[in-house]
């Protein structure tokens, strides 16, 4: 048990501190979250933490965006996202809803078959075209419904999508050199990207009809192959990260299946996706938001390696992950 976490975490780590039946707690770590497993339920919780695109520093901000992370994950996952709980310290230590001082909130979610999520599957070698199949059906009358137009629309012109790319790279820059990113791969990178963002015909035509409110964290990592399809834990702490052209979202996939040596489920998964979508110029810009997304996957390593209470064992594979990340957003440009 690490003594940089916080106390209420430390304390939910013991099994007997939950109203249901807990053998063990397992706690896993991001860049901005605490997630504790604990039985039949996830509790999730936000960093105090500010990295300019997110900001969870006060309790108000975090318990906002508990209830924001609630209202939207339900479109894909109603019955998984249960609600948002406090926190509250008692004399003997906290309590779930308790009549003291919040100290916390957090969100509260059913348990997924943990062996049926996306990336264990990928890792037994088990993923299949039939899989694929099923994540389309669920993509489409999603983003078919989703909210688009007027202020979203906006969301996806060249101007708007630069400050999402630009930034990432004003956010890596004093890592070049220190591990996972070097000199060469980030002016490669950064050179495609600044090119490609001059197309602003392209960028103004699809921003009409194909920016939407999507999910905007569209990988393995966020899906379960369960007895139907569970997309989950999308982006609800930025509107500009989740309003994107349908095209960045499903770059975001696509490019995680080339992560994992998938190359031919992916390219599987684009075509069965254009077919069912009729979304044919998705293809124009498909690298371009690959190469996009495997260099925000890149970043995010970065920070999780970097992030003082990680431990070493998470530490190191943030940062072989970041490097490889790198790698694939290096290719996409060239």
């Amino acid at each position: 048990m690490s003594s940089s976490l916080p106390d209420f975490i430390s304390w939910l780590l013991n099994p007997a501190h939950y109203d249901h039946p807990v053998d063990r707690v397992e706690l896993v770590q991001t860049h901005i979250s605490y997630v504790l497993l604990a039985g039949d339920f996830v509790y999730k919780f936000k960093k105090p933490v500010n990295f300019g695109f997110l900001d969870f520093t006060t309790l108000d901000r975090r318990r906002h965006f508990c209830q924001q992370e609630l209202l939207l994950n339900r479109r894909l996952c109603p019955d998984i996202y249960l609600d948002v709980f406090a926190v509250c310290r008692q004399q003997s230590g906290f309590a779930f809803n308790g009549t003291g001082e919040a100290v916390e909130y957090g969100v509260r979610m059913k348990m997924l078959p943990q062996e049926r999520m996306m990336g264990r599957v990928i890792a037994r070698g088990e993923l299949n075209e039939s899989h694929i199949n099923d994540i389309v059906t669920a993509l489409v009358p999603f983003y078919d419904k989703a909210a688009g137009g007027g202020e979203i629309a906006g969301f996806g012109t060249a101007r708007a999508v630069s400050v999402n790319v630009l930034e990432n790279f004003e956010q890596t820059r004093g890592f070049i050199g220190k591990g996972a990113l070097q000199q060469g791969q980030f002016d490669a990178i950064s050179h495609y990207a600044r090119a490609f963002l001059d197309n602003e015909a392209l960028f103004q035509e699809r921003s009409a009809r194909r920016v939407k409110d999507c999910h905007g964290d569209l990988y393995s990592a966020n899906i379960c192959l369960a007895d139907q399809v569970y997309i989950f834990d999308c982006i609800e702490f930025n509107e500009r990260f989740r309003y994107c052209d349908v095209a960045s979202d499903v770059a975001f996939l696509a490019m995680d299946l080339d992560f994992h040596g998938l190359q031919a489920l992916s390219d599987f998964f684009i075509d069965r996706f254009v077919a069912a979508s009729g979304d044919t110029g998705l293809l124009a810009v498909l690298p371009f938001y690959k190469c996009y997304r495997a260099y925000v996957r890149g970043k995010i390593g970065l920070f999780t390696a970097h992030a003082p209470e990680v431990d070493e064992a998470t530490r190191d594979r943030a940062l072989i992950q970041a490097e490889k990340y790198f790698l694939l957003a290096e290719r996409y440009a060239g």
